[in-house]
């Protein structure tokens, strides 16, 4: 009998298998799982084998993102970061800070910052011309569909009262007209052009930064949702190939290539060439990604019908289509019969509903392909639309840490959807009911992309730090083993790593212990359990003491 590289013993073992849920014992042999069980595992236990007691701890499958901004996450990381605070004091203490540090940079980036932080969600140029007058600053807020400039950066740009909002996107402006230091969606790109370039070295740094942070939580592999250049951000393609081709990527991604909506179809031909060439080892670029509208908190999520205003009456904003839905209809079609996955970012109603339209014309035109399309964020789904991911086979790939109740959500977004569409957001649970695929992630950086933090949220829909807070929409909670299966199974799924998502013999062994059994402790502490070991392939990448 051959004895194995590796045996866990003394579980609990979540397998996400359906025959066997729960194991005591599973054992690795090379890359793969070669046993679940109980005392019989022992048997493989050899004079080279390395044993794992997981007393008080669980072993999971590892965890999967399937839809996350790595590199641009580690790339801020570096730079001025501004996440895990909603001070605005403290926001510019850290601007302040990284530029007293940095001399000799002749522009200030990073990112992170809060729309909740400042009055309409809007800080201006004069609060960074306070801390920075002499230099351009460039900084995207943490949903990074909007960015927060200073006066200098503005006058670079040659930016004034005179110049018109681009069409996919909107100049944030004072009384008079001029800018006011807020660009948002498409104006993003007036000022990040002039932005340096991040090095092929800076990108691969950024990368590797950030899977550490990933195989930290747990996370084995991933769906990078935008490889291309959009808004003046760098492409983060090359740092993937390179670490594939040199060894050190040692997660499992998939790419999802940018889609440009200011072109059509011509494109197509350039993405099957990108496929090919973005492929290697762990990382296959076979995905599409297809931004359809922007967020609620800048009201450029497509709704189908207006938002309103500060005092509640109908405005006549929609939010925008960044591609038109006749259009988009085509293009899916196109890049279904070529076998591409399309990675949709849709977050209000009419967005929702004119991906499923596209998929819907992909599955008539060209039947039902192993193409598993999917639509992330899901932000806002009306009720009539919730069955079609089903039917259509339309995989919904939520972000759960946003489905609770938080000043962005309760300040800058219910009042202005009004009550019936609100109660329409996040709505996780109706789309279980429906038999919809879940899958999983954070879009870090935009959020955490702690996917415990994601499931505590998915089950109780309150913040983790919150504990015993308001519930959102507590009907749409879902149980613990759905929420764990969409960051594992779905994902996997997603990304096209069956074989990933759960423990079976002949599985990857891309594994995850906790610190504790989450199964069995109450709901509310979901959030305080931590990855101590993350193994991909067998091999540990991560090991917490």
């Amino acid at each position: 009998m051959t004895k194995a590289d590796l045996v866990f013993v003394q579980g609990p073992v979540h397998t996400g298998d359906p025959a066997r849920t729960r194991a005591s014992s599973l054992a690795v042999t090379g890359e793969r799982i070669s046993a679940v069980g109980h005392d019989e595992v022992r048997e493989l236990i050899g004079p080279r084998t390395e044993v794992v007691d997981l007393t008080g701890k669980l072993l999971l499958p590892g965890f999967q993102d399937a839809h996350v901004h790595a590199v641009y996450g580690g790339l801020e990381l570096g730079e001025c970061d501004l996440t895990g605070t909603v001070g605005a004091d403290e926001y510019l203490r850290r601007i302040r800070e990284y530029a007293d540090a940095h001399p000799d940079i002749p522009w200030i980036t990073g990112g992170g910052w809060s729309m909740e932080s400042f009055e309409g969600g809007l800080p201006t140029r004069r609060l960074l011309d306070s801390v920075v007058p002499d230099r351009p600053v460039y900084l995207p807020n943490r949903d990074h569909h909007g960015a927060w400039v200073n006066t200098r950066a503005l006058e670079l740009a040659g930016l004034s009262r005179d110049t018109p909002d681009p069409t996919d996107g909107r100049i944030e402006r004072e009384s008079d007209g001029t800018p006011s230091g807020v660009l948002q969606e498409g104006a993003t790109a007036l000022v990040a052009r002039l932005v340096p370039d991040k090095t092929a070295a800076d990108r691969l740094a950024g990368l590797l930064r950030a899977q550490r942070l990933l195989h930290s939580l747990g996370i084995t592999g991933w769906q990078d949702a935008l490889l291309g250049t959009f808004n003046g951000q760098c492409d983060p393609s090359d740092a993937y190939l390179t670490a594939a081709r040199e060894g050190t990527l040692t997660a499992r991604v998939v790419g999802a290539l940018w889609w440009d909506r200011r072109r059509g179809a011509d494109q197509i031909p350039e993405l099957v060439s990108r496929r090919t060439e973005l492929t290697h080892e762990r990382f296959r670029a076979g995905s599409v990604k297809i931004m359809q509208d922007g967020i609620a908190e800048n009201f450029t999520a497509a709704m189908s019908s207006p938002y309103l205003d500060n005092c509640g009456c109908v405005t006549a904003n929609s939010g925008l289509s960044f591609v038109d839905p006749v259009e988009l209809r085509s293009h899916v079609t196109a890049l279904d019969a070529l076998d591409f996955q399309v990675h949709f970012h849709a977050l209000g109603d009419r967005a929702v509903r004119e991906a499923l339209d596209a998929v819907g014309a992909a599955r008539t035109a060209n039947g039902r392909r192993a193409t598993r399309h999917h639509l992330a964020h899901l932000q806002v789904v009306h009720p009539d639309d919730i069955a079609r991911f089903a039917r259509l086979g339309a995989i919904a790939n939520i972000q759960p840490l946003w489905a609770a109740h938080e000043p962005q959500m309760d300040e800058l977004t219910i009042p202005f959807l009004g009550p019936e569409r609100a109660a329409w957001q996040y709505p996780f649970g109706s789309l279980l009911r429906a038999g919809a695929t879940l899958a999983a992630g954070s879009d870090w950086p935009v959020s955490s992309p702690d996917p415990i933090a994601g499931i505590h949220v998915a089950v109780n829909r309150v913040a983790p730090e919150t504990m015993h807070g308001r519930v959102f929409l507590p009907e749409q909670r879902l149980d613990l083993a759905t929420a764990v299966a969409a960051y594992t199974a779905g994902s996997a799924h997603v990304n096209g790593l069956d074989e990933a998502g759960s423990l079976r013999p002949g599985n990857l062994a891309d594994l995850v212990v906790l610190d504790r059994d989450i199964f069995t402790a109450p709901a509310e502490g979901i959030g305080t359990a931590r990855a101590v070991q993350t193994y991909v392939g067998g091999e540990l990448v991560h090991f917490a003491s």
